[in-house]
């Protein structure tokens, strides 16, 4: 299976037409590989509206001379342009071709490119156009699910292949059991990592998004390990957080707080679902508790090209859940100077009820 970046860029322009602009100049890298399949670090695509055959053939992207032939051996079915200043070539190109109103990604674009930009010609016609592409990347297509599902894999026998292997021991450091589960991701099909693996052990495991160091593990710790593979692009993300020897009564009933939590945002996730709602259905069970202050962020986020993309989960989050959105559900308590406890999975929204994606054990483990 493979994507469909013609079937993405004519969804883009109903779009457009909806905005009634002629063109839009997308200069955000992660958008021109949705839109395209190209993977390099300098581009712009100036994609037009219009009948379907006509504006992809005056479609066109460009880039740099470093990306001659992988220009044309990723997007064989698009003109491409070489030149360094790509999204400034683009609007003389679309000047010289009266192309007419041009909608821009302006929550992209600097200050410094749109002045370059309009000084071109007084006749450019730029019109804000922001999140038109994220807009469409909030549904996944069944490529795009393939490969999510590829990377939560390479993700779940990493981390089985640690506990395996006695990773998660006391007297070990936290960056030394980060950066072995990085090397088994690569180990287990993983192209990259999808941010800095967290290791957070004893107290540590309180600091939501605390940065691996030489602490040393001990028994008695909580470890919250937070991580996630890259397969093809798109990233996955994860929580697991284990105990080292017997729990403590404590970690015990923090760890099923967070669990049941867990339990009722994943029960939650449904097409037309308020992201805010969503968010409350785990975050009532912590307060119900007593405990709604050490909740400290929100529960989820989407995941796909990017390791952080709408729809946002949590009490300021705007608008509803769609089928086919890859979310994650990721409640914690965090008591200060003791630890704490996060369990996060990857799951897609569907119809009949979502669809997990992250199938390690989520039962209190004991390392």
């Amino acid at each position: 299976m493979s994507a469909d970046h013609g079937a993405r860029r004519e969804a883009l322009r109903c779009l457009l037409v909806g905005n009634n602009v002629d063109a839009l100049l997308v200069t955000d890298l992660v958008n021109i590989r949705y839109l395209t399949g190209f993977t390099g670090s300098n581009a712009a695509l100036l994609i037009h509206t219009g009948d379907s055959r006509t504006s992809e053939d005056r479609t066109v992207i460009c880039t740099d001379g470093r990306y001659l032939a992988q220009v044309a051996a990723q997007v064989p079915d698009l003109r491409a342009e070489i030149a360094r200043a790509s999204a400034r070539r683009l609007v003389e190109l679309a000047l010289e071709t009266d192309v007419g109103r041009i909608g821009f990604e302006s929550h992209i674009a600097t200050v410094d490119q749109l002045r370059g930009w309009t000084e071109l010609s007084t006749a450019l016609d730029l019109v804000r156009t922001p999140g038109l592409v994220e807009e469409l990347r909030r549904v996944k297509d069944d490529h795009e699910v393939a490969l999510l599902r590829a990377a939560c894999t390479a993700a779940d026998k990493a981390l089985a292949a640690l506990l395996e292997a006695g990773g998660l021991a006391p007297g070990r450091t936290e960056r030394q059991v980060g950066r072995q589960l990085e090397f088994l991701m690569f180990e287990h099909g993983a192209e990259g990592v999808s941010f800095e693996t967290i290791v957070a052990a004893g107290a540590n495991s309180a600091i939501p998004h605390h940065r691996p160091t030489d602490a040393l593990l001990a028994r008695g710790d909580f470890v919250k390990i937070d991580f996630g593979a890259i397969v093809g692009g798109y990233h996955s993300d994860m929580t697991r957080t284990y105990v080292l020897d017997a729990p403590a009564a404590w970690q015990i009933d923090v760890y099923d707080l967070v669990a049941r939590a867990q339990a009722a945002g994943r029960a939650a996730l449904h097409p037309g679902a308020d992201v805010v709602e969503v968010d409350a259905a785990a975050r009532t069970v912590i307060e119900d508790a007593g405990h709604g202050e050490l909740f400290l962020h929100g529960l989820g986020h989407g995941v796909g090209l990017q390791i952080h993309e709408a729809p946002g989960i949590g009490k300021l989050g705007t608008g509803t859940l769609l089928s086919g959105e890859a979310v994650t559900v990721e409640p914690g308590v965090y008591f200060s100077g003791r630890g704490g406890v996060r369990i996060e999975d990857t799951l897609v929204v569907r119809d009949e009820g979502p669809e997990l994606l992250t199938l390690t054990s989520k039962d209190l483990t004991v390392v």
